[in-house]
């Protein structure tokens, strides 16, 4: 039978950690790799029982493969430390390494946000697939500087037990977030090459919100799906103004 390695990457996560970790306890070692917290992360971890390794953060990649690097064995759970195995994850995932090797390179598992005190099944946030079980000796973690995903040479299956996301602890965290991560977008976006023209990001976002709060079902959720609807819309905009932003920066210091 396989054994499983967890792998979690957190920083600064002192009333997360313990469930995250909790969650994976089935799994046969948990290893942590703490970013250079200044709260009780780290204590929380030890006091765990689970494996710690601290590693300056540098980027979301970097810290991830680092993680998968440590562990012990090859057949790899990856979480973030505001994510949680649900108890019928935990069953599939037990049922599926019955055998003597994992039966694909890996495998897509379904998440679900908790989001304004419900979870969030709806808009572009469900069902938000993420390969995170996997063969480490046929995958690893790529990307930019946001939105990485693991990569696998193989066949991929799905899962369908989900991981439970808690992203924003409040409003005022999910916008900083959404500052920090279209930045890294924008910045990302333009070394590739790409560049917006006038008005598209007002007409992306005017889709986007369409997108999530119609075509995604939205509505539905009532005053929670309208918000969600509303900020995924205002994610994309400020993407592509701060892509014109760094256009224009580099048009008149031509």
């Amino acid at each position: 039978m396989p054994k499983i390695s967890a792998v979690v990457i957190a920083q600064n996560e002192e009333d997360r950690i313990g469930t995250a970790v909790a969650s994976v306890a089935f799994c046969d070692e948990i290893v942590v790799v703490d970013g250079g917290s200044r709260d009780a992360t780290t204590a929380r971890v030890r006091a765990s029982g689970a494996r710690l390794v601290e590693r300056a953060f540098d980027s979301f990649v970097a810290q991830k493969n680092f993680a998968v690097d440590r562990a012990s064995h090859d057949v790899v759970l990856s979480l973030d430390a505001d994510e949680e195995v649900t108890l019928p994850l935990r069953a599939e995932i037990q049922d599926l390494v019955g055998g003597t090797s994992l039966p694909t390179a890996g495998y897509r598992i379904p998440r679900v946000t908790h989001y304004l005190g419900r979870e969030i099944r709806a808009t572009d946030w469900y069902p938000d697939w993420q390969l995170r079980l996997f063969d480490r000796r046929r995958g690893r973690f790529e990307g930019g500087l946001v939105h990485e995903s693991v990569k696998v040479t193989g066949p991929i299956g799905r899962l369908k037990g989900e991981i439970l996301h808690r992203p924003y602890r409040d409003e005022a965290e999910h916008l900083r977030r959404i500052d920090r991560y279209t930045t890294l977008w924008a910045e990302s976006a333009y070394r590739g090459g790409r560049r917006a023209f006038p008005g598209f990001a007002e007409a992306a976002a005017f889709f986007a919100f369409f997108r999530n709060y119609l075509l995604k079902r939205g509505v539905f959720l009532g005053a929670a799906g309208l918000k969600v609807s509303r900020l995924n819309a205002f994610y994309v905009r400020q993407k592509f103004v701060k892509l014109r932003a760094l256009q224009a920066a580099a048009a008149s210091s031509a």
